[in-house]
Parts: structure tokens; C-alpha cells; sequence
């Protein structure tokens, strides 16, 4: 399963960086979780579900991507987990950590204000 988060995130990151529009990554259930949450916090337009694959729609702000920088915690061979208590900011406030946590996909200021703690998978800004 995490193998697919990495791919998903990776790949929207070299699309930005290609100035690509769109990508296409592979469905699952938690890739779409992921990628709510990243349309919420603003750094994709819009996905939508095809049969094995999800349509990702980038966003451009006065022609810059709107991720810059990735940076990634958890790998196959090494899961890393926090405590609610552990997770900082990242760049100042300015970007968002994804924690997969009993109550779902959360990013780090929301793990923060409901007390749970998870697995941390990646920040991005």
C-alpha cells in the first residue's frame, strides 16, 4: 500500500517540475484519501476515478506549481510514526505534513488539534 503513496506523490512532484497539466497515477483507496487532502489544502485542481487509474489535474499559480518540494519519511522498509506531540511545522506554517492515522488521512495541524499520532508519510510545501 505505501508503495503507491510514494509513487503518487513522486510523480505529481515531476509533473509539476515538467510543467505537465495533468497526470495519471494508479487507483487505490488511499491514494484517493491522499489526494482529498491534497485538493483541499489547494496543491491539485481536481482528480477524477477511472477504472485502475486516477486522473490528477494540476494547478498553476502566476505560472509556478503550487508544490514545490516534497519530502518523504515513511519507505517500505521503514515505517515512521509520531506522536501528536512530535509534529512541528513545516516551513513555518507554510506547508502541510500527511499523517495516516486511525481517523484517516490528516495533515499535521489536524493530527495536532485531535490528539493522534501516526504514521508520518510525507510534507509538502
Amino acid at each position: 500500500m505505501q508503495n503507491s503513496v510514494i509513487d503518487l506523490i513522486i510523480r505529481i512532484k515531476n509533473s509539476y517540475m515538467t510543467r505537465n497539466e495533468q497526470v495519471e497515477v494508479l487507483f487505490s483507496k488511499f491514494n484517493e484519501e491522499v489526494l482529498k487532502k491534497l485538493l483541499q489544502l489547494g496543491f491539485i485542481k481536481k482528480f477524477e476515478t477511472k477504472e485502475k487509474t486516477i486522473l490528477v489535474e494540476l494547478i498553476y499559480k502566476d505560472k509556478k506549481p503550487a508544490m514545490t518540494e516534497v519530502q518523504l519519511y515513511s519507505k517500505p522498509g521503514r515505517r515512521y510514526y509520531v506522536s501528536y506531540k512530535n509534529l512541528k511545522l513545516v516551513m513555518g506554517g507554510l506547508g502541510y505534513s500527511l499523517i495516516s492515522t486511525s481517523q484517516g488521512v490528516l495533515t499535521n495541524k489536524e493530527a495536532r488539534e485531535k490528539k493522534v499520532g501516526g504514521e508520518l508519510l510525507f510534507s509538502i510545501w
